[in-house]
């Protein structure tokens, strides 16, 4: 049994208002609940700070919290929609980012199912492997390394593993994107929201590992069906609108 809570801004530095975007005549968010609504999840929530995400998804029979503005992140914004929701501190919460319209149903599932099989673990997460020269030396794109009974070691922008000597176009099999989509604790969402932010997730602005600074155990595996890409920018918006009119 697993929750499913969907963080959606209004506000958005390289797209605003992103969440409302119109795909196929209703709201961006509308497709990643939609999504959601076809898992095996006990519950479907939006979590938002904007009531105009509110009035355009009550209508489509969504359930919607209003959560604080403030919040410096989606996981934050979690935690209060557990404390509010009073889930039991063993609960598994998936935290699905409100501009991911195409998030296989299967990959949902898997999420919650490998925090499930892994008690003394406090998160999940999901990655698939690097084909590209031009991914793999991109910043944007976050790069993983874990050990061989799956506990994820380490994310960077940086890319990992490096081949040493090797010219920068070799891309090692073993090379891992991060995919962003979470399966928490609730227990461990009440902590890590009030725990300092680490130095190394300062430097790398990767939220994940300041779960690795205090000792969290994270587990990963490979998604079960390739992960398209989410929407932030106006091209992402483009080319998602493109796929969804087929």
């Amino acid at each position: 049994m697993f929750h499913i809570v969907i963080p959606a801004r209004y506000g958005s530095t390289r797209l605003p208002a992103k969440a409302l975007a119109d795909i196929n005549g209703k709201p961006l968010v509308y497709w990643v609940w939609r999504q959601a609504m076809q898992s095996q999840a006990v519950s479907v929530t939006i979590a938002t700070d904007d009531a105009r995400i509110q009035d355009a998804m009550t209508p489509h029979g969504a359930e919607v919290v209003m959560t604080d503005a403030k919040h410096p992140s989606g996981t934050d914004r979690l935690a209060e929609v557990a404390r509010l929701k009073s889930w039991d501190p063993a609960a598994i919460v998936v935290n699905l980012q409100g501009d991911e319209p195409l998030m296989p149903v299967a990959n949902l599932e898997q999420v919650a199912g490998l925090l499930e099989a892994h008690p003394e673990a406090s998160m999940a997460t999901l990655s698939e492997a690097i084909d590209t020269a031009e991914a793999f030396q991109d910043p944007s794109v976050v790069k993983v390394v874990s050990d061989a009974s799956g506990r994820a070691h380490y994310f960077s922008r940086s890319p990992i593993p490096h081949v040493r000597g090797a010219q920068r176009s070799l891309v090692p099999s073993q090379a891992r994107r991060h995919v962003g989509l979470y399966a928490y604790r609730v227990h461990f969402l009440a902590d890590f929201s009030t725990q300092p932010v680490a130095p190394l997730e300062q430097l790398e602005s990767l939220e994940q590992l300041r779960a690795l600074h205090y000792g969290h155990e994270i587990r990963i595996a490979d998604g079960l069906e390739p992960v398209p890409a989410g929407v932030d920018t106006q091209k992402d918006l483009d080319a998602v609108r493109s796929l969804m009119a087929t």
